[in-house]
């Protein structure tokens, strides 16, 4: 028997006629964990840990010899300290090994992740090399009709969840449009006796996907919508609720700050700078979908939807031989902040703190520490984190504790790529509370499904070094009462940038990035590198309140 995952909100079987062959509506548990209980005791082993969960190797079609599985998981780790990534090649066809030796025959990359990736993982975590480290083995696949989808699967063995090969060979078969004849024959023949065709061109086939893995893998997968705005007319947000609706503990995060940094394009968000595409921009480096205030994650939001942000690096490679640039190296210069009750508990503990929701996201370590809680004023003991929901009576006032801390200086290099650094001090400029209310979930069939802005949501206060004092710790405290009287949530986001700064901000919103188009290759990458660190972003997930 799988061990459940938690789940966060109840799993709606009202979805898409569509989806007829794969999805089976099943019941998910109700069992709370401390990740959503503060009153639960926290043991010695808990704490914040940092990753990635957007990370490619050689084994991608579009990455380049250099990056290594090895060098890979060398820059996560030992240059820039994560705690746990995923390795998510992209699910098509593989033409190396782990070390870059090429193929005799190119592989689809799910036995390629059997054959090398995971074989490799477990030899250098079995020596002594990332014993302490939380690594696993996923996918990029390109849904039919939409942009990209992070898939992680896992089986169990001893009571611990592992990557599971089987799986992702028989989502690759099902779900990509590879030819049969690429894949091992007895595999094709087991499938075959078990599904009539394969789904590969549309987006019910999409929706297939999502119902096979809540039928398959309830407890033991779960998905992420990567770079969801990179390309015009690829997600709508009835999309996003409609995979939700089915299966809200397997779709729970939107990578709304986006890898792929260091393309002159940043993110590599190239559709043409005209009005119509400002939805398809980076702001900040984050996708509109997360940046905008009152815009598609706010709309979620303000149904009460447990779906969080994230921030990836999509690492490829960084400058290659012939003076292209994609994106930072895992940990470099985007990190995901995850508190996990037992840090030593591997994926496991690592999947269940992702779906809590306590953890925020950050470029260029503008920040390496925060808490951001809600507190009932008249009862002390009753503090609620991010992911969290505290629960007043309506009138009641509640205290927001916002307490923040930034490096000594973070990773920018000068030259880029030099491994010289450049001694940057992070430094935040404002922190802005954003508050949205929530109201009832939209149902698939309404006009409402497919509004994708919240009109409540608005940035309540804004924060600058004279609203904080700095404690013993060094850290940087903030503390605010608000009136409660509605259903809400709260998030923050901060920034190194002043509130009006040209082609950066206006009036504290980010403004849409501009593309770099020098000539010289070493001169366009200090320029791309210096934009993205002069314009640091973080975002918290929020914490919701409800009135009685």
């Amino acid at each position: 028997m799988r061990p459940r995952f938690l789940s966060l909100i109840a799993i709606s079987c009202a979805v898409p006629s569509a989806v007829f062959l794969l999805h089976g509506c099943g019941s998910s548990s109700d069992n709370a964990s401390q990740a959503l209980n503060p009153n639960l005791p926290v043991t010695s082993q808990g704490g914040w840990t940092t990753g990635d969960l957007h990370v490619h190797t050689i084994q991608s079609d579009d990455a380049r010899t250099t990056q290594t599985l090895d060098t890979v998981l060398d820059k996560a780790f030992t240059s820039y300290g994560l705690d746990w990534t995923a390795i998510t090649n992209h699910l098509r066809s593989s033409k190396y090994d782990n070390n870059g030796a090429l193929l005799a025959n190119p592989v689809p990359f799910a036995y390629g992740m059997e054959s090398y990736e995971i074989p490799r993982i477990k030899a250098l975590q079995a020596s002594g090399r990332y014993a302490d480290k939380t690594i696993f083995s996923g996918f990029e696949w390109d849904m039919p009709t939409h942009d990209h989808l992070g898939v992680s699967i896992f089986d169990v063995a001893d009571g611990k969840l592992i990557s599971s090969a089987s799986a992702a060979k028989e989502f690759q078969y099902l779900f990509t449009t590879l030819e049969d004849s690429k894949f091992d024959a007895a595999d094709v023949s087991k499938w075959k006796a078990k599904y009539p065709q394969r789904f590969n061109s549309t987006a019910a086939d999409a929706l297939q996907a999502v119902s096979w893995l809540k039928k398959n893998y309830p407890d033991t997968s779960f998905i992420t919508i990567n770079h969801p705005s990179r390309n015009p007319g690829k997600y709508t947000i009835a999309d996003f609720r409609t995979m939700n609706d089915m299966a809200p503990n397997i779709m729970f995060s939107i990578e709304g700050m986006v890898g792929n940094q260091m393309e002159p394009d940043r993110g590599g968000y190239t559709s043409s700078y005209i009005d119509a595409n400002k939805p398809n921009r980076v702001y900040g480096g984050v996708d509109a979908v997360v940046a905008q205030v009152g815009g598609v994650w706010d709309a979620l939001l303000g149904e009460g939807r447990r779906i969080w942000n994230i921030a990836d690096s999509d690492s490829h490679f960084k400058i290659d031989d012939a003076g292209n640039s994609s994106g930072y190296f895992p940990g470099e210069y985007a990190k995901n902040y995850v508190w996990m009750n037992d840090k030593k508990a591997g994926v496991n503990e690592l999947i269940k703190s992702l779906q809590s929701g306590r953890s925020f996201s950050v470029f260029g370590d503008l920040i390496n520490a925060m808490e951001f809680t809600v507190s009932n004023v008249n009862n002390a003991s009753d503090v609620k984190n991010m992911g969290q929901e505290l629960k007043v009576a309506n009138g009641s006032t509640v205290d927001v504790t916002i307490r923040f801390k930034s490096p000594v200086r973070n990773n920018y290099e000068f030259p880029v790529g030099s491994g010289v650094s450049g001694n940057k001090a992070p430094k935040v400029d404002h922190v802005d509370l954003i508050v949205g209310d929530v109201g009832a979930k939209a149902a698939p069939d309404s006009s409402a499904y497919n509004v994708a802005t919240n009109s409540s949501t608005k940035v309540l206060k804004r924060f600058t070094s004279a609203d904080w004092k700095t404690d013993a710790d060094g850290y940087n405290v903030i503390k605010y009462q608000m009136l409660v009287q509605k259903n809400q949530y709260l998030r923050l986001r901060g920034t190194n940038l002043g509130i009006n700064v040209a082609d950066l901000t206006d009036n504290g919103e980010p403004l849409a990035d501009a593309k770099i188009t020098t000539a010289d290759n070493p001169t366009r990458h200090n320029q791309i590198n210096e934009r993205n660190y002069a314009s640091l972003w973080f975002y918290s997930n929020p914490v919701f309140v409800s009135v009685n």
